[in-house]
């Protein structure tokens, strides 16, 4: 008798296998090329329209893009546990789909949020003096690169056009929707609670927590919580209509 050993990559499904392999082969790349002075994730990473720095194609790219061993590891430790549950359940092309439509969500609303906030900055940056916005393009990113910043609405306003957002968080928080709305009594265990929780109230948990947070704690904390909070919103959304469309199919 013999056996056939098999290892963590091919045991899983293809799209989360790739997803998995591309976030961590970037973030390796991103390292190498820091030793050599270039930011790729200033580069990949996605800006708001209204900074110069934005570009079209960020919108995808900003969804492979990690900003630290940490932040790659917990979203890939969520892709790999969920994302490989729910591509065996829905098949490869629809598990694709969910996967970038929710990014793509959690981008726009990310966006969104910016955009209001930047707006919201503008007028108070025009009050202290109508310079001060051409000031922070021309002199802004130079500043921050070189560990400073400006004080009050100037800093604020410095960093939603200087800073971009990296990470599969978005998409990663639309798997997690989507697992417990399968699977909503599955246990799920977290680090420091030595009990069970089921899906259902985890993921209740995760909203409240990002919720307050992107109200409380949205500009201090540099963690883009109306992007997670878009991933789930796309993701119900998109749930919703495929259950429509199963329901209609047979009607």
């Amino acid at each position: 008798m013999t056996f056939q050993r098999q290892n963590i990559l091919s045991a899983l499904p293809p799209i989360t296998k790739y997803l998995l392999l591309i976030n961590i082969a970037l973030y390796v790349i991103t390292w190498l090329l820091q030793i050599k002075g270039i930011d790729l994730g200033f580069i990949l990473g996605i800006f708001p329209p209204q900074s110069p720095y934005f570009k079209p194609f960020q919108v995808i790219t900003h969804m492979f893009m990690h900003g630290s061993f940490t932040h790659l590891f917990f979203n890939m430790f969520a892709l790999y546990m969920f994302g490989s549950i729910l591509e065996r359940v829905w098949g490869s092309q629809r598990f694709f789909i969910y996967y970038f439509v929710t990014g793509f969500g959690a981008a726009a609303i990310n966006m969104l949020v910016q955009y209001i906030r930047i707006k919201h900055s503008l007028i108070e940056v025009n009050a202290i003096s109508p310079d001060a916005y051409q000031m922070i393009l021309d002199n802004g990113l130079t500043t921050l690169q070189l560990g400073k910043n400006y004080i009050g609405e100037l800093g604020n306003l410095n960093l939603l056009l200087h800073i971009p957002t990296v990470g599969a968080s978005g998409a990663i928080y639309g798997l997690m929707l989507a697992f417990a709305m399968y699977f909503p009594n599955a246990p799920m265990y977290i680090m420091f609670i030595p009990i069970p929780i089921k899906a259902k109230w985890l993921l209740i948990g995760f909203f409240i927590i990002e919720l307050g947070l992107g109200f409380i704690n949205s500009e201090s904390d540099h963690v883009a919580h109306f992007a997670h909070l878009g991933g789930m919103l796309f993701g119900l959304i998109f749930i919703f209509i495929w259950k429509q469309k199963s329901i209609n199919r047979w009607n």
